[in-house]
């Protein structure tokens, strides 16, 4: 998995807000983007994709700048990850980027039976719900902390049976046909 530049400096800036929870005043985007070493646009681009995903709210005035629509106990890194990034598998273009280099019909030599198709797409559904597991404000943890937590919570999600890895699927053999026996 490859984390984008927009998901990780987007959960930066999204901690910061969730470390100033409960302050009088909202953090502008210049803070922000100090606080980060982030330029002023930047910033400004992903607080503007954050309060399009409904995880941001602004306040407007002279005073005004951001701060999270609800608790950082409540954002889980799931939806965050969902507002900043693109799936790891995303199964009507995924296969048609990786048809093989010299088809000539678009299509993929492993359209009718691909077993990587089914390994990936378990994968980024397993994925996607442990990340619904951990929350903005287990992220503020202490370092040490949050490890502990961490395994904890996805020791607990893996465990449960709706998101098993991969389903257990019987393996059917077949005897070899005679005729296709080199001898």
């Amino acid at each position: 998995m490859k984390i984008t530049s927009q998901e990780e400096y987007g959960l930066r800036c999204l901690l910061r807000l969730a470390m100033a929870q409960g302050a009088p005043e909202p953090l502008g985007i210049r803070e922000i983007a100090e606080a980060e070493a982030l330029s002023i646009p930047y910033v400004g681009k992903l607080m503007a994709v954050l309060r399009q995903a409904g995880l941001i709210e602004s306040v407007r005035g002279r005073q005004g700048g951001y701060r999270l629509a609800a608790s950082p106990a409540e954002v889980s890194l799931g939806s965050v990850m969902d507002a900043l990034g693109e799936p790891l598998f995303d199964e009507p273009n995924f296969c048609n980027k990786h048809q093989g280099t010299e088809t000539t019909d678009g299509r993929c030599v492993h359209s009718g039976a691909c077993t990587l198709r089914a390994l990936w797409h378990t994968l980024e559904d397993w994925m996607r719900k442990v990340l619904d597991h951990i929350t903005l404000a287990d992220l503020l943890q202490s370092e040490g902390r949050l490890a502990e937590l961490l395994r904890a919570r996805l020791a607990e999600a893996v465990m449960q049976s709706e998101i098993a890895l991969l389903p257990v699927i019987p393996m059917v053999t077949t005897p070899p046909n005679p005729e296709m026996v080199e001898r």
